[in-house]
């Protein structure tokens, strides 16, 4: 028979505390979402009132050659990174065996026992490269969300083999290797859309920071009332995310576009051989609000279990971040103040998810 989870106090306690995750919560026989869970209607996806994104991916091998193939490759990028701030790319350099092998490492890895995970939790974990968790802030959230992780954090390939679990590291150690140049091209690119021809060190500013996570969404019984990942725009400069065949990543569109109008959620359905590319706060900030942070959220499924693969970059820490002066001064003013980013990083993890309002922190007039 399985345990009552009727009290917020209980699944807390068996879900954060003893890290059993969402995972748990489901292997133990559960017929229904705890009220812990159930979202605010304003807070749940209706799948019946989004639209489904339409447009093919971006042929990233049209980016190697001159001419009007590679010209058009920067303007579906551009024009991607202004309006809805996700697009989805193939002929990307990954390997397409790697992206399996991400996908089946995900899944066996939340498939360990539970004390294998739990390790890993911020509390006790034996290194700060590595945290499991459940949901974002689940101290500060009204409602859970539906979804247990293990973050990793990349400083050098050597502390990535030494603290990173041992099931994981290798086949993420791969991913990330193979997806820097790529990141590196988008990034020339955007910037040379302003006019700017970034250097190598330049872009290592952008982009000196690197987070890894796997993202473990388990089946819902009730995923109507849930959410996998509330309304949010990833805090970094580009984020490159892997996922795999179930879909459910949702993303807001913040103006009027051939496929939808502002305020709409669009579906990024997923795409054979394909990764996902989307605009963080970082860039939308050193832009001067050209390029569009997107709004994304994670709908659940009671079908099958979800994972997703996720690369963060960002800048480092001690970074100061403002608006590039060469699109200030087209602009005429700035938007954004100066800051460091880890002043950003505190507000940014000190909340529960709530949409863009982190933004708000940098912003000189915030809306």
């Amino acid at each position: 028979m399985a345990p009552s989870f009727e009290d917020g106090n209980s699944v807390f306690e068996f879900v954060v505390r003893r890290g059993n995750g969402v995972k748990g919560l489901v292997d133990s026989g559960l017929s229904k979402v705890p009220e812990a869970y159930v979202q605010p209607p304003k807070e749940r996806i209706d799948k019946e009132n989004t639209v489904k994104h339409g447009l093919p991916p971006i042929d990233l091998s049209k980016l190697d050659g001159f001419g009007p193939d590679h010209d058009e490759v920067v303007d579906q990028i551009v024009k991607a990174a202004e309006t809805l701030g996700f697009f989805q790319v193939v002929n990307h350099g990954v390997p397409l065996h790697l992206l399996e092998s991400l996908k089946d490492t995900a899944h066996y890895f939340f498939s360990l026992p539970p004390q294998r995970k739990a390790v890993y939790r911020s509390d006790v974990s034996p290194s700060p490269l590595v945290k499991y968790g459940t949901s974002f802030m689940p101290e500060k959230e009204k409602a859970l969300e539906w979804k247990d992780y293990i973050l990793m954090q990349y400083t050098n390939d050597d502390e990535a083999l030494q603290h990173w679990p041992q099931e994981i590291k290798g086949v993420l150690l791969e991913y990330l290797r193979s997806s820097i140049g790529m990141v590196k091209k988008l990034l020339q690119v955007l910037l040379g859309n302003f006019g700017i021809k970034p250097d190598d060190p330049m872009i290592d500013v952008l982009i000196g920071k690197k987070m890894l996570s796997m993202n473990f969404y388990p089946a819902c019984p009730n995923p109507d009332l849930t959410v996998g990942v509330g309304r949010h725009s990833d805090m970094g400069t580009l984020t490159v995310l892997l996922q795999d065949g179930i879909g459910g990543l949702y993303v807001k569109m913040e103006q009027d576009i051939d496929y939808g109008k502002k305020g709409d959620w669009i579906e990024i359905p997923p795409t054979p051989n394909a990764l996902v590319i989307n605009v963080g706060d970082m860039l939308q900030i050193l832009s001067n609000g050209k390029y569009k942070s997107a709004e994304h959220r994670v709908r659940t499924t009671s079908t099958s279990s979800r994972v997703s693969i996720p690369i963060f970059t960002m800048p480092r820490e001690t970074t100061k971040i403002v608006p590039l002066p060469q699109v200030v001064e087209k602009d005429g003013t700035a938007l954004y103040r100066e800051f460091v980013l880890i002043d950003y990083m505190k507000n940014f993890f000190g909340n529960a998810h709530e949409g863009k309002k982190p933004l708000d922190f940098a912003q000189i007039n915030p809306t």
